[in-house]
């Protein structure tokens, strides 16, 4: 995960990298790389030109570039990020609840505000890096992260989500075919429709038989016919990418 300070004022850049470093030292689970700026146009172009990070902690006032501006840049598609705004102004907190920020700080920052939104920012920063799947129950909507499904099963045309440690999430009734449901997920290079009714993460896949597929969690689950050649080719394409 890599983390980028930005800020015009190179004592208030040097305070921020020492709370970093001490936010870092001080929990487990804190291992990332820190960059950080005091030319705001400079990180303008890095983040135009594809170079970004998972976590921007910004001030607002500074020359050639704002805050705003590369929060605006930030948000646009096709790029991403956690902000967190370092500031000396309350001026420009709407503008800020514009581009999705996570804290709005004032100056001078404690090191309980900032260790609080990082605490924040990183959770945040890991949900955006594994990415969730809506289902609706009788409950109402429920979030399921990809990386906890096993596979999804068409049951009767209600989705049964199996997830890792055994639990079962069971849809209401499905009004779109299976496939427009689990479309999304399909794309990830790690799911793989293996029969008209089966989604199948290959991270749960234990091994292939003559019977079908196999899951850690000890399912035997079918593969089509007309897939099987496809669904081989493709597992074994993603085992020998994965334990290169």
């Amino acid at each position: 995960m890599k983390v980028v300070i930005c800020d015009d004022s190179i004592e208030d850049l040097l305070k921020i990298e020492r709370l970093m470093r001490k936010y870092q030292e001080l929990g487990p689970g804190r291992d990332f790389e820190l960059e950080k700026f005091s030319d705001a146009a400079l990180l303008y172009r890095r983040i135009r030109e594809g170079e970004l990070a998972d976590i921007y902690v910004l001030d607002m006032i500074m020359p050639s570039r704002s805050g705003i501006d590369i929060g605006s840049l930030i948000r646009s598609p096709g790029r991403g990020g956690t902000i967190i705004y370092v500031t000396s102004s309350d001026d420009f907190a709407l503008d800020a609840y514009g581009v999705h920020a996570v804290r709005y700080l004032l100056k001078p920052v404690s090191e309980e505000q900032l260790f609080e939104a990082m605490d924040y920012a990183l959770s945040h920063a890991e949900a955006r890096r594994d990415p969730v799947y809506l289902v609706k129950t009788r409950e109402g909507m429920t979030q399921i992260p990809y990386s906890r499904i096993e596979y999804i099963e068409n049951a009767a045309r209600r989705l049964e989500v199996h997830m890792a440690g055994g639990e079962t999430l069971k849809s209401i009734f499905i009004r779109k075919s299976f496939d427009e449901e689990i479309g999304e997920v399909a794309r990830e290079r790690n799911f793989l429709q293996v029969h008209k009714s089966f989604l199948v993460n290959l991270d749960y896949v234990k091994r292939m038989t003559q019977e079908g597929i196999e899951m850690e969690c000890g399912g035997q689950l079918p593969v089509s016919r007309n897939r099987a050649a496809q669904v081989k080719r493709e597992y074994l394409l993603y085992v020998s990418e994965k334990y290169r």
